[in-house]
């Protein structure tokens, strides 16, 4: 349920002609609702074979020998392969490393970072580990005949956890990469701030386990691959999220052909979360066999094979300590991580570990002395991605734990404290000493006004009100600064991106007045059609009806860098407002001609050309369907006036964009069970300008919730043979609807500098705050027995336990 403090939910203000800020309906549900997307499991191409992966069972071990024959020989098997029969083939790459430090990964024979085989020949190094494939006539054969493989293992030493690979004597994964360690990376001035501890009237210190999780979108990964023996093209239907990056990527830099001979094609995407940016082994090999077996190759995963393949979250092991003065005033903060990588760096894997986590640990606060240094480690468990609110999320939880614990130090409100360290408005753009430049905030509005809508104040009767229930009610709070936008691309090279991040759109208006948006964004189900459809006609003066808008799809849309980081709309939004505005001064130029007056006498506004004076004559009026009807004909115009209206643009920003806010957890503690109920959710978010309310509203729902499953229940656990223990949603629990607080929700509003619709990233920012707030809410409540801190997952048993005096 959702309390809103206005008519309409996070109703942002009317911009431009008035539709920007409107909560229009998504025109992408109806399809969903009904059923009628496609999905690449619904891509049935004309003679599609099928094809399973068979994942190593062990965790880390040599491969003595794969025995094929008698798979081979099933019905309606056409191909057994193994790492043998590709060893033409370039092992997928890493494209963001640490950023200007020394790093180590498996070669890659272009003298890039490496990342891992299409499929392993020698070596497996974690559980699900692919070393053969199976191409059949029907998905139950296939499956079927990987039971039929038999392979021969040679155990080794396992290890899965980041400090303890970086220990002497520790298995060793990569031989490329000595003691296992990936990157040695700091941020921050760490003389500075150890003086600042060393000399501070109190500090606190914790040990933190942020721990791994799974991404769990409701569509697993997929891929179908065609290649067309006439052209030599191929085409790959795939999961992504960045259509054109794994364009590139897999032509140029794993199979080694033309890049004009691939096309990459995201259908509908159901969620992702961050797990679909990534290159994954299943997108080279339905390709190749496609081509092997002159016919289309298709793999679906299962949730299982989701589990045990798919780039797993969070994961970080950190000694954290905070210092401050009796009276409240934070004077630093450091944190030694241990940040988990998995068995190989995925794509961008080694930079959410380090460059998101260590530059966003101070959060909304003014601290004069901070430092972060992270140990990058590869360990026998699946690789490291992205999830939802990556690095962001981890250091929120680090530092709005370490202010609960210092405010129980000094005996002071956590609510105060927090007021008290707030970044003033007056110090923007904010440097934070840790390579972030806030742009813009109020951070104390929105924190008075989170600490005003959760009726904090009320608490203390509250807490005494639910002990005659046998509850135990506490409260939390969690304040984060998430950077977004991703972009600008020379700031991401220094950050170690091995690549642009810029971003782009076209607009074409054809001669009926209708328009065409292409974007090189990829929408994985944040309604970019909607949205997108509304900046266009927002600007235009246009009827959004009369937008289409295509994405996903490297053939038809200009080349971009895709979805992720909450960079949609704050790049592709502006890259189309920009491109609208083109078109706009196009048409002033063209209006004057076909107006018969000086240019500087023409005006467009609300869709039309008009001579300055003159809006509502229509002898000195040219609407927009007729200018486009003109500029197709192309009749009467100079030579410095091209025909048509087609105009594009690559927008690069000059700096990222950084939405904050703050939130309120309550929740109940029942003293027999020890069962955690979050019952009330406050969230203040500000995200600059929003262009939909109705999409971003859903987006932070969705968001908390994602938050609050890893506060309470998510853990990707694994035993010490590197068996993954939650291998399926029998054994990993993700919230339902049941698990659903009444959310109350508020925007503030200070816009970016930084585009020109003033946006901030939205998609992934209320996932940043909830763990933190939802632990602090748990230790509140568990206050008066001495405990101090819990780690997550928040289970009932652990709980129980803290009630019983038992130790974490």
């Amino acid at each position: 349920m959702t309390a809103v403090t206005g008519e309409t939910p996070l109703q942002a203000p009317v911009q431009g002609n008035g539709l920007l800020g409107q909560p229009l309906d998504s025109r992408e549900d109806p399809q969903l609702l009904r059923g009628e997307a496609t999905y690449v499991a619904d891509i049935d191409l004309p003679g599609t074979a099928h094809m399973a992966i068979l994942g190593s069972p062990v965790a880390h071990a040599k491969v003595l020998s794969i025995d094929t024959k008698a798979a081979e020989q099933l019905p309606g098997v056409l191909k057994v392969a193994t790492a043998a029969d590709f060893t033409d083939v370039m092992p997928l790459p890493c494209i963001w490393i640490p950023g200007g430090v020394e790093s180590h990964f498996p070669p890659h024979p272009y003298g890039l970072p490496g990342s891992r085989p299409v499929l392993s020949g020698d070596t497996v190094r974690h559980v699900g580990d692919p070393v053969a494939v199976v191409v059949a006539e029907t998905p139950r054969q296939a499956a079927a005949a990987l039971a039929a493989i038999s392979v021969e293992y040679e155990p080794l030493p396992v290890v899965t956890r980041a400090d303890e690979a970086l220990a002497e004597g520790a298995p060793q994964l990569h031989e490329a990469v000595p003691g296992n360690l990936n990157a040695y990376w700091t941020c921050g001035d760490k003389d500075r701030t150890d003086a600042a501890i060393a000399a501070a009237e109190v500090t606190v210190e914790l040990d933190l386990v942020n721990q791994r999780t799974i991404n769990s979108p409701i569509e697993p990964r997929g891929a179908v691959g065609d290649y067309n023996p006439v052209t030599g093209e191929y085409t790959l239907y795939a999961t992504t999220q960045g259509p054109h990056n794994h364009r590139f990527l897999l032509s140029a830099l794993v199979l080694g052909i033309p890049f004009n001979k691939l096309r990459v094609v995201a259908p509908t995407v159901g969620g992702s979360f961050g797990t679909k940016g990534y290159l994954y082994p299943d997108m080279p090999l339905v390709l190749l066999l496609s081509k092997a077996l002159g016919r289309p190759v298709k793999w679906v995963d299962t949730r299982t094979g989701l589990m045990n393949s798919t780039v797993q979250g969070r994961d970080h092991r950190q000694h954290v300590t905070l210092a401050g003065t009796r009276d409240g005033r934070i004077t630093a903060v450091r944190c030694t991580s241990y940040a988990n990588l998995g068995a190989y760096p995925s794509t961008i894997g080694p930079g959410v570990a380090t460059a998101l986590m260590g530059r966003s640990i101070s959060g909304m606060y003014d601290i004069d002395a901070a430092f972060c240094e992270v140990y990058a480690a590869f360990t026998n468990t699946v690789s490291l991605g992205a999830q939802r609110g990556s690095g962001r999320a981890e250091a929120a939880f680090l530092m709005e734990r370490l202010v609960d614990r210092y405010a129980s130090e000094i005996g002071m409100d956590p609510a105060a404290v927090r007021r008290r360290n707030l970044v003033p408005k007056e110090k923007f753009p904010y440097d934070n000493g840790l390579g972030w430049t806030y742009d813009s905030g109020d951070y104390q509005l929105n924190f008075d006004r989170a600490i005003e809508l959760s009726g904090y104040a009320d608490m203390p009767a509250r807490k005494t009100e639910a002990r005659t229930r046998g509850k135990r009610l506490g409260v939390g709070i969690a304040s984060y600064v998430a950077i977004c936008g991703v972009g600008p691309s020379t700031r991401m090279s220094k950050e170690g991106m091995l690549g642009g991040t810029w971003e782009s759109a076209n607009i074409r208006v054809h001669p009926t007045g209708e328009v065409t948006v292409t974007v090189g964004s990829a929408s994985t189900g944040q309604s970019h059609g909607t949205v997108f459809a509304q900046v266009a006609a927002d600007e235009l003066g246009i009827d959004p009806a009369t937008v289409n808008v295509y994405e996903g799809d490297t053939l038809k849309a200009p080349y971009g860098q895709g979805t992720y980081g909450s960079r949609s709309y704050s790049m592709a939004a502006p890259a189309i407002a920009l491109t609208a505005r083109k078109i706009k001064s196009k048409l002033v130029k063209a209006g004057a001609v076909f107006l018969g007056v000086p240019e500087d006498k023409v005006v467009y506004a609300d869709g039309k050309v008009f001579e300055a004076g003159h809006e509502d004559d229509p002898a000195k009026t040219k609407t927009f369907a007729e200018l486009a009807m003109a500029m197709w004909y192309g009749w009467g115009l100079p030579p410095e006036i091209e025909p048509a209206l087609d105009e594009t643009t690559h927008f690069d920003p000059p700096d990222f964009n950084y939405p904050f806010g703050t939130h309120v957890a309550v929740v109940e503690i029942d003293e027999l069970t020890g069962e955690t109920e979050v019952v009330a959710y406050t969230a203040v978010d500000d995200a600059g300008n929003i262009g939909n309310p109705k999409i971003v509203l859903g987006q932070i729902e969705g968001s908390i919730l994602h938050g609050l499953g890893q506060a309470l229940m998510e853990h990707a656990e694994y035993d010490p043979d590197g068996q993954l223990v939650s291998r399926d949603l029998n054994h990993y629990a993700l919230p339902r609807a049941i698990d659903a607080p009444f959310f109350t929700l508020d925007k503030t509003t200070t816009p970016s500098p930084h585009n020109p619709l003033g946006a901030k990233g939205a998609g992934e920012i209320a996932t940043v705050p909830p763990a933190a707030a939802v632990v602090n809410a748990v230790v509140d409540a568990l206050s008066d027995l001495g405990v101090q801190h819990i780690d997550m997952p928040v289970t009932p048993e652990k709980v129980w336990r803290r009630l019983r005096g038992e130790a974490q």
